[in-house]
């Protein structure tokens, strides 16, 4: 799974979408794509929605290469801070649209918004989450997936890795502290 990208690949890549190369808008989606479906799948729980997110995230910056700033951060974390906008409006879109007497660009009622707000709130921790899991460097996510996904204790992990048990418990405290921010960077009250 591709991860970091050199500021220098960012800058090259944005000159080639400015030259209108196509390849340079296919290889950032072979790079790229499954971060920003995951993102928005994560958030709009439906595989069509989490589609029409992702081509919109690439036909954006392809018609708009300087949308993405290099000197403001990595393009990976532009293609998903945008996944992660695009997918939010469409949720609180729907969220409007689904209710009786409540068209798209009205305001929902109290209980509504209500509702609308957790399911943001909670979609963004998730989906943050899923973005540090992919961030986080090979061995600290290595021993995570290993504990979570087959459930082995840290001893069978560090058989697994084959490293120390000390450094596998440091790993999966370093691992769990990077997860635990992702609900410190949710959707604030009411957004």
């Amino acid at each position: 799974m591709a991860h970091e990208t050199p500021p220098q690949w960012d800058r090259e890549t944005r000159r080639r979408l400015r030259h209108g190369e196509a390849a340079a808008l296919g290889e950032l989606y072979d790079r790229f794509a499954p971060l920003a479906y995951g993102i928005a799948r994560r958030i709009l729980d439906e595989d069509p929605a989490a589609a029409d997110v992702t081509a919109e995230v690439f036909g954006r910056l392809w018609a708009s290469p300087d949308s993405f700033d290099p000197a403001r951060g990595p393009l990976r974390s532009w293609i998903a801070t945008e996944s992660h906008r695009l997918a939010v409006e469409r949720l609180r879109d729907a969220g409007t649209a689904d209710r009786p007497g409540h068209p798209p660009g009205t305001t929902p009622t109290p209980t509504t918004a209500a509702e609308l707000a957790h399911r943001v709130r909670a979609a963004s921790t998730a989906a943050r989450a899923d973005y540090i899991v992919t961030s986080m460097p090979a061995p600290l996510r290595d021993a995570l997936e290993l504990t979570r996904a087959q459930r082995q204790d840290y001893r069978h992990v560090a058989r697994r890795l084959g490293i120390t048990e000390e450094e596998t418990r440091r790993r999966l405290r370093l691992g769990l502290q990077l997860l635990s921010t992702a609900g410190s960077y949710a959707a604030p009250e009411g957004a």
